[in-house]
This record gives structure tokens, C-alpha cells and sequence, in this order.
């Protein structure tokens, strides 16, 4: 093959492989991405079910002391129940996640009143397992939220915003705290 057509083909090659290697790249790092959201999801819904066991037993201690506090312990487990249920979008089950942390801090009101129960070993370690929890919670979301902030952008950004509309990509919900309020970490003092 003469050398005057060698330079030609080449660029010719580079030309025609660099945007299918591309287009390649692109895609791969897009479903990479919402694998990770995905997989970072469920990290959510395994910390949110052990929240979900741990409510009844708390629940239980709590009834044991505080048996004239119907309405309140009643408002918890309808919260855990609706926050079970709840498998909306993020923004949905995060809605149903903010009233069970609400009913949550109005049980923890209701121990203040009885010393014996704030002193009671089983409920105090029934209280640490749901602050750990808690804070579990809140690792899986941050990591969840880092994951759909990497995907979105990437399906925002020029150029591989192109292959994300031509596969359907969507960008995906973060799972927030609605108020400001909210965002505070509850004060429990025992």
C-alpha cells in the first residue's frame, strides 16, 4: 500500500472509530451510573426496614411504662405502617419518612415523664440501636443522593446528554428532607 494513502486511512479510522468508542463510553457510564443509584436505593431500604423492626420493640418498652400514652404510641406505629407501605418515588416514601420521624420525637416527649423508663437498660439500648440506625440512614442517603447527582449530570451535560434521550435515560429523584425543621437532628436527653 503506497504511503500517500496510508495518512488518509488513518485519519479516516480515527474519524469513524473515535464516535462509535465514544458513543460506546457514554452509554456504559450511564447505566453504570443508574446501577449505582439503584444499588444505592436499596442500600436506603435495607437501613429503613431495620428502623421498621426496631418501632415495635421501642413501641412495646415504651407501653409497658407509659400505658395512659395510647394516643401517642398509636401515632407511631400508624407512621411505621405508612412509611412501609409507602414505596412511592424518593420523594414520596421521603414524605412518609419525615412523619415517622416526627411521631418518633412526640415518643421520645413521652419518656421525659418517666424517669423509669429512661433508665430502663432494655429501652436504652432499644434507644442507641435507633440513633445507629439512624445515622445509617442518613450514610445511605447521602450516598444515594451523590449517585443520582453523578447520573443527572451526566444525563444534563453536552454531549452525552445526546445518548441519554436517544436510550430514555431519566434522571432520578433525590431522596430529601422536606423543612428546614426537619433537618435538625431531633434532641433526645435522657
Amino acid at each position: 500500500m503506497p504511503e500517500q494513502y496510508l495518512v488518509p486511512l488513518l485519519i479516516l479510522l480515527f474519524v469513524v472509530l473515535f464516535p462509535i468508542i465514544w458513543f460506546i463510553a457514554t452509554y456504559n457510564t450511564l447505566v453504570r451510573l443508574r446501577n449505582f443509584c439503584r444499588e444505592s436505593w436499596s442500600g436506603i431500604d435495607t437501613e429503613l426496614k431495620r428502623r421498621y423492626d426496631l418501632i415495635p420493640n421501642l413501641v412495646e418498652t415504651v407501653r409497658g411504662y407509659a400505658r395512659h400514652e395510647r394516643e401517642t404510641l398509636e401515632r407511631v406505629v400508624e407512621a411505621r405502617n405508612c412509611a412501609i407501605a409507602s414505596t412511592g418515588s424518593p420523594a414520596s416514601q421521603a414524605k412518609d419518612e419525615n412523619v415517622l420521624v416526627g411521631s418518633l420525637k412526640s415518643l421520645f416527649a413521652v419518656v421525659e415523664n418517666y424517669p423509669v423508663l429512661k433508665a430502663s437498660e432494655n429501652f436504652l439500648k432499644l434507644q442507641e440501636e435507633l440513633a445507629n440506625t439512624e445515622d445509617r440512614i442518613q450514610a445511605a442517603r447521602r450516598f444515594y443522593n451523590a449517585n443520582v447527582r453523578d447520573l443527572n449530570t451526566r444525563i444534563e451535560v453536552i454531549p452525552s446528554n445526546i445518548i441519554a434521550s436517544i436510550f430514555g435515560f431519566k434522571k432520578e429523584e433525590y431522596f430529601e428532607i422536606e423543612s428546614a425543621i426537619e433537618r435538625a437532628a431531633p434532641k433526645v436527653s435522657l
